[in-house]
């Protein structure tokens, strides 16, 4: 890449900072604007970051890409760290633009992969199913302790509609997932590993793209999974784990449950930990980083779990 360009991104418009030569210009967030930033940017590939935004940052990483740029997508609680780390604390779109481009030269990032608009769709069911998975979880807390027939009734109509709204998007996701071949392939090949069901392969495919294309280390570490050491001096702490993607490692722990029950090379490093005295939680650990790093392999392969399982 020849420079960095950072762009803080609102509904109507985009903040743009060049850090070559400290430039700053803005944007209409609409398809005209997005063809003058373009033209702006110039013919040789630059380095363009900005903060994840929903539907916002779709069409500028789009338009970016398609152009012959990189658009380097971070998050938005990393990017505000970063600001603080150096010592930015004002907070407008232009300061927010420059700190962009100042984070994406300094840690060298990467261009992030482009989405098509099939897992546009998958992304945004999934995450309306975690949401109706939410609502239904409260439904049923005041069901336990609702009393009044007006209410109880309600709250059973609520519980029956969101079940309903849950299975038509479970059926839509598995429908777009098997539309593309790509996708279906990694879909097959997820739910072969016994542990691991339709809604967790989903959640695979959404929010780990990346499966398939990294080392154990990279794949555990970015499910969260990978112990982090704790040392200072002559003091050691227990290593833990945090970080990641924690909506992943979270539906993660059913089927790393399942799997020490009905998957046989798993629930033998889990017995081996746990009747050898690591702690519950450290052995269920064990399993969902052997899960996420055992699916990582097989999508590299191309083979289902079946196939090389003893």
């Amino acid at each position: 890449m020849n420079g960095t360009i950072g762009v803080d991104i609102s509904k109507a418009s985009l903040e743009v900072w060049r850090l070559s030569d400290r430039k700053h210009m803005r944007f209409s967030n609409d398809k005209a604007g997005l063809r003058e930033l373009c033209k702006w940017l110039g013919p040789d590939p630059v380095r363009v970051v900005y903060e994840a935004t929903g539907r916002f940052h779709r069409d500028l990483e789009a338009a970016v890409a398609k152009a012959g740029h990189g658009p380097v997508k971070v998050n938005p609680s990393r990017a505000r760290r970063f600001a603080q780390a150096t010592g930015n604390i004002a907070k407008t779109d232009r300061v927010d633009a420059r700190m962009l481009a100042q984070m994406g030269s300094t840690l060298a990032l990467e261009a992030t992969p482009i989405r098509s608009q099939s897992m546009h769709e998958i992304k945004e069911l999934h995450v309306a199913r975690v949401a109706l998975i939410k609502d239904r979880t409260a439904c049923r807390n005041r069901l336990d302790t609702a009393r009044n027939k007006v209410v109880l009734s309600q709250l059973k109509a609520r519980e029956r509609q969101i079940d309903k709204q849950i299975a038509q998007i479970d059926a839509e996701l598995v429908r777009l997932i098997k539309a593309d071949p790509e996708l279906a392939r990694r879909y097959e090949i997820l739910i072969s590993i016994r542990g691991i069901g339709p809604v967790a392969a989903t959640a695979m495919i959404v929010d780990m793209p990346e499966l398939g294309t990294m080392t154990p280390k990279e794949a555990a570490s970015l499910a969260g999974l990978a112990p982090v050491t704790r040392q200072s001096g002559s003091w050691k702490g227990k290593a833990r784990i945090f970080g990641g993607r924690h909506g992943l490692r979270t539906l993660l722990f059913m089927p790393a449950v399942i799997a020490t029950r009905y998957n046989a090379p798993l629930r033998k490093i889990y017995l081996a930990l746990y009747e050898g005295g690591k702690p519950w939680k450290v052995a269920i650990t064990a399993v969902m980083r052997k899960l996420i790093v055992l699916a990582n392999a097989l999508i590299r392969d191309n083979r289902k779990w079946a196939e090389i399982a003893p």
